[in-house]
């Protein structure tokens, strides 16, 4: 009869993070990942959120393990803005970073916005960021966007990038298609129009362009 290996003991719980452990953690994080003050703020949380959850799973009480990670909790701002400090969070650098990455794959200015928003970004310097990375809205910025509508509609296979053996019928559904999904996806329906009925020459020649800006 062979017999079966006993189960290994689980781990002691280590000490509660203190500000020095989570500052190891939020370098650590920084030194693999791009991320908003508020990106760190909710890992560092996260971080906490598992202590307590391993502690209280031992038998400790919710009440004993809330108050143990109490001073790592008033910490996190003064880390926060350590990290700001050693320029190792930045919002406005990563969020003029991201932009120009989300244009150029594809993204409407206004999705570009909204992604910062929704990555805790604050709302002046998402505005700020968009305009120095997207250009002016009333100016360079147009060109901007349309290039990435033109980045859009050639992922769908539509208008100036439609297969050559496509038969009317097909081009109309795509064209319609791409219209409809460019309108969710925040780009105006003059830029889509434009992009959908461009020379597929230019319109290659727009993209390159934005690419390599």
């Amino acid at each position: 009869m062979v017999a079966r290996p006993s189960r290994s003991a689980p781990r002691p719980l280590p000490p509660a993070p203190d500000a020095a452990v989570l500052r190891a953690v939020a370098l650590a994080y920084l030194a693999r990942f791009s991320a908003t003050r508020a990106g760190v703020e909710r890992m560092l949380g996260r971080h906490i959120d598992r202590w307590v959850r391993r502690a209280t799973g031992t038998g400790m009480e919710a009440e004993d393990a809330t108050r143990a990670v109490a001073p790592a909790r008033a910490a996190v701002a003064r880390i926060l803005t350590d990290m700001e400090g050693l320029g190792a969070v930045d919002d406005a650098r990563f969020s003029e970073f991201r932009a120009r990455s989300l244009a150029r794959a594809g993204r409407s200015r206004r999705m570009v916005a909204a992604h910062l928003s929704a990555r805790g970004v604050d709302e002046a310097i998402v505005g700020s960021a968009v305009e120095e990375a997207l250009g002016p809205r009333d100016g360079e910025g147009q060109e901007t966007e349309l290039a990435a509508a033109l980045v859009f509609v050639r992922k769908r296979r539509a208008g100036p990038f439609l297969r050559p053996d496509a038969d009317e019928t097909e081009a109309h559904t795509r064209y319609r298609r791409a219209l409809d999904a460019m309108a969710r996806a925040g780009f105006a329906h003059g830029t889509a129009r434009r992009a959908l009925d461009m020379d597929r020459d230019e319109a290659e020649d727009r993209i390159i362009r934005m690419r390599s800006a």
